[in-house]
Parts: C-alpha cells; sequence; structure tokens
C-alpha cells in the first residue's frame, strides 16, 4: 500500500514535570503548545484532475479584494497546499512569515501570465488562516467581491494555479 506524508499539529495538553514547575515558578498557568509534525497518510492525497484542477474554490469578498489578500482556510491549506511543501517553508509560513510564491494565471488558456514579486506570497494569519498575496491579480483580472475563482498548487513545482471561473455580472449586488 503507497501511503504518503502530511502535515499536522500535534498538541501538548499535558505538560512534562520540567514545564509544569517552570509555570509555577512564573505565576501563570501552563499553556497548550503545538508543534507542526509530518505523519504518514493513510488515506490517498486528493486527485488531481488536468482538465479540472481547480480544487479550490471559494467567491471573493470585498475585503480579500480590497486588502489584495485571499484567505484560505486551516482545512484548504493543510490538504492541498502545505501536503506538497517542505517543513521548513511551511513552519515558516505557520510562524507567519512571507513566502514568496509564483501564480501561474490560467484564466486566458491562450495568454498563461506568470505572476510573482513582493506582492504575491503566501503567510500566516490569526485563527489558523492563511493568506495568498494576490493583488497583481486582482488588478489584471479586475477581480471584484463575488466572483468565483479556482486555485491548486501543483505539487511538482509548488507554485499556484489561479482561473476566475466566474465573473459576477453586477459587483453592487455583493456587501
Amino acid at each position: 500500500m503507497y501511503t504518503t506524508m502530511k502535515k499536522t499539529f500535534f498538541y501538548e495538553f499535558f505538560p512534562t514535570k520540567e514545564a509544569e514547575e517552570a509555570a509555577k515558578a512564573r505565576g501563570v498557568p501552563y499553556r497548550v503548545t503545538r508543534t507542526l509534525i509530518q505523519i504518514r497518510d493513510i488515506t490517498p492525497p486528493p486527485k488531481f484532475d488536468p482538465n479540472n484542477p481547480w480544487i479550490i474554490n471559494k467567491s471573493v469578498t470585498t475585503g480579500e479584494v480590497m486588502n489584495g489578500k485571499l484567505m484560505l482556510t486551516h482545512q484548504a491549506t493543510f490538504e492541498y497546499i502545505f501536503r506538497y511543501w517542505s517543513m521548513e517553508i511551511c513552519k515558516h509560513v505557520i510562524a507567519g512569515h512571507k513566502s514568496y510564491v509564483i501564480i501561474l494565471d490560467y484564466t486566458d488558456d491562450d495568454n498563461l501570465k506568470r505572476l510573482q514579486g513582493e506582492s504575491v506570497f503566501f503567510e500566516g494569519g490569526g485563527n489558523d488562516t492563511y493568506f495568498l498575496g494576490w493583488m497583481d491579480l486582482v488588478r489584471s483580472r479586475d477581480v471584484c467581491p463575488g466572483d468565483e475563482i479556482g486555485l491548486f498548487c501543483d505539487k511538482s513545482t509548488g507554485m499556484f494555479g489561479f482561473k476566475l471561473l466566474h465573473k459576477l455580472a453586477n459587483p453592487a449586488q455583493v456587501d
């Protein structure tokens, strides 16, 4: 049976005796810690369909357009992105740092567009959310709130694939 590795958090709910005593000496309660680890994944990774690779689909919000940061959930990030990245890069992002990435824009099949630079990055946010810096795409594709987009992370290169799947006819319909 073929297994792959995936990343997850290991939570340390019960302190070691030393950690418990150190917290007591400082007069603060013990805080649960978590560490990023790699585990054997007995379920197969998500199937990649070359005819429809847009495994992450979402309707864009006003904040994502205004801030130039596309929010991705913990589940989507760990299942579809971190699975293919190195532990070092994942730890860097989880620590709140930016990791500069490349986005390939497949919206116009005849004219593939490559975006990279200071405004194209992936970073960790609060509350187990993650952000893809995509301001260059917002501007070049005139992305509006309510537009539906698709993303995937190419497992062999780590690059993001992007496509504007559906342009909202009347952007005034969305808050």
